[in-house]
């Protein structure tokens, strides 16, 4: 088309153009870059976002595509109609919860775990422990998992749900075994001691970071109650977080920073016992 002619409707092109969510549900696609597929040129299509998990990404042509995808794409009706070929855009597909990947990962994380892994200058050999094992897996597959098209989607309930019976499971595990001590320890003069000096341990670290943070590297109170959740290792917390906001962004800083600082205190704390 000359688009330099004067007596073009513009009004008409523009409504001709519509603005419709894609799903990603093909396999073929899980683990392929958006600009290897040439949907812009082959179907004069443009792709605004990519919605991955609740997060906006950047349409950038080196972004890997992964299964439950959702995609913004404005043109054509009938070039969207084919690109949602291309992509599968099946929404039933993505009703299943695909839990077989998580517990091969647990699996193989606790196989990790289990592994002795010798540091020069140690006599005693030191393991990820269950929490690191699965840490290390499931940041493995979640980054190189698309490259070799293996499905790491599974839905946001079962994923809810997962999440919501580990907790109980952890805060139960706790209460078995601090409850037969506690009121010994709590009644007696230098447990009253503990319990002051581990408030001050919680409550003054975090709020020196959190002041820094927000002073110096100018982040904001979403990704600061996610950062601080996670440098605790706290997921309640971060559960009261997700209560004051209506973002994923607590979410996300504390997935960006939990792998980490686990795999750091597991590590430590084996190294501190060894000194």
């Amino acid at each position: 088309k000359d688009w330099n002619k004067k007596d073009i409707d513009w009004n008409h092109l523009d409504g001709m153009l519509v603005s419709r969510h894609i799903f990603v549900t093909k396999t073929s696609v899980n683990g392929a870059k958006l600009g290897d597929l040439h949907l812009r040129n082959a179907y004069r299509i443009n792709i605004t976002r990519v919605n991955r998990a609740g997060i906006d990404l950047l349409p950038s042509r080196d972004l890997r595509l992964q299964i439950g995808d959702k995609l913004t794409i404005v043109g054509e009706q009938k070039a969207i109609d084919r690109v949602a070929e291309v992509l599968g855009n099946q929404e039933k597909e993505l009703r299943n919860p695909n839990l077989l990947f998580i517990f091969i990962g647990l699996m193989l994380g606790l196989i990790l775990g289990s592994l002795p892994i010798s540091i020069p200058g140690m006599s005693v050999p030191i393991r990820l422990g269950i929490a690191g094992g699965p840490i290390l897996i499931g940041i493995l597959m979640g980054a190189f998992g698309p490259r070799i098209h293996l499905t790491t989607y599974t839905t946001h309930s079962a994923n809810l749900m997962l999440r919501q019976f580990g907790l109980t499971i952890y805060l139960a595990g706790l209460g078995l075994s601090a409850g037969p001590d506690f009121l010994e320890t709590v009644l007696r003069p230098e447990g009253l001691l503990w319990i002051v000096v581990s408030v001050l341990l919680a409550i003054v670290p975090v709020l020196i970071v959190g002041i820094v943070a927000s002073k110096f590297f100018k982040t904001d109170y979403s990704e600061n109650v996610g950062m601080l959740c996670a440098s605790m290792a706290n997921p309640i917390a971060l559960n009261y977080a997700l209560t004051t906001v209506d973002d994923d962004e607590p979410s996300v800083a504390y997935a960006t920073v939990y792998p980490m600082e686990m795999f750091l205190r597991v590590i430590s704390g084996q190294i501190l016992m060894l000194l």
